[in-house]
């Protein structure tokens, strides 16, 4: 067996075994349904939110908000982050305030959200994005801090300054940094979803779940959760594919 397909059967084991635990709690009725569905129930579930039309409004929405907010987020993480970890001025003016805004829960925003941009996109999207940001904007910082001075004054020496020496030297230095910054915002991201469609939406799996819990369907709660699970694991793979793809360009 070659290492990936060993990667592969490795990934899906412990997901393997849950289910199978599951299947016997639940055949055995260790627990009420009340508490733990049947996955019998969990993929009943899910072909009948499918044919109400449910389950791909529902991702297909959460899925726009994580991006646009993820994305709008990162990117302005990636710039604060820059600018506090190049400039002393930036980090003496920005550092400590980004930092004191970074404590606040992310539950706090909402209620200044809704009143600044009511219910409606503007404020899920918002919320998001602040989750997204800090993440990047963290180790982007940390990371310019720690590049090799030497290699940033051999490129100085060659003419390399301002916006070219960042683009050539300095972010190519933290990849892995930025990397691993945009996958703990991403899953950020999709906290800050949950967060945001729990509390002010009509749709999306965030309302999904509020709304089966109010109805009394744990079944579709677990399929929520799954599909939550899911769809963070193939986002964040794409994470990956973006990062292998930025190695092989800069090799």
């Amino acid at each position: 067996m070659s290492r990936r397909w060993f990667a592969i059967v490795a990934g899906f084991t412990i997901p393997g075994v849950v289910i199978a635990v599951w299947w016997v709690v639940s055949a055995l009725k260790l627990l009420p349904v009340s508490q733990l569905p049947s996955p019998e129930m969990v993929v009943l579930a899910l072909f009948d939110m499918a044919q109400r039309g449910w389950l791909a409004q529902d991702i297909a929405i959460s899925a726009q908000r994580v991006v646009i907010g993820f994305l709008g987020g990162a990117t302005l993480g990636l710039i604060f982050g820059a600018v506090v970890g190049l400039s002393r001025k930036g980090d003496l003016f920005l550092a400590p305030t980004l930092g004191a805004i970074r404590a606040v829960p992310s539950l706090a925003w909402i209620p200044l959200l809704l009143i600044w941009l009511k219910i409606g996109e503007d404020s899920k999207i918002t919320l998001i994005a602040i989750g997204a940001f800090f993440p990047v904007y963290t180790t982007v910082a940390s990371a310019l801090r720690h590049v090799d001075k030497q290699l940033v004054e051999a490129a100085r020496a060659f003419g390399h300054t301002g916006l070219r020496l960042f683009a050539t030297v300095q972010l190519p230095a933290i990849i892995p940094s930025v990397v691993s910054g945009l996958r703990l915002a991403l899953a950020q991201a999709w906290l800050f979803l949950v967060a945001a469609e729990l509390i002010a939406s009509s749709m999306g799996l965030g309302f999904r779940l509020i709304d089966s819990q109010n109805n009394g369907r744990v079944d579709r709660i677990f399929l929520v959760i799954i599909l939550l699970a899911i769809l963070g694991k193939a986002t964040d793979a794409l994470i990956g594919i973006f990062e292998r793809w930025v190695q092989r360009r800069l090799a």
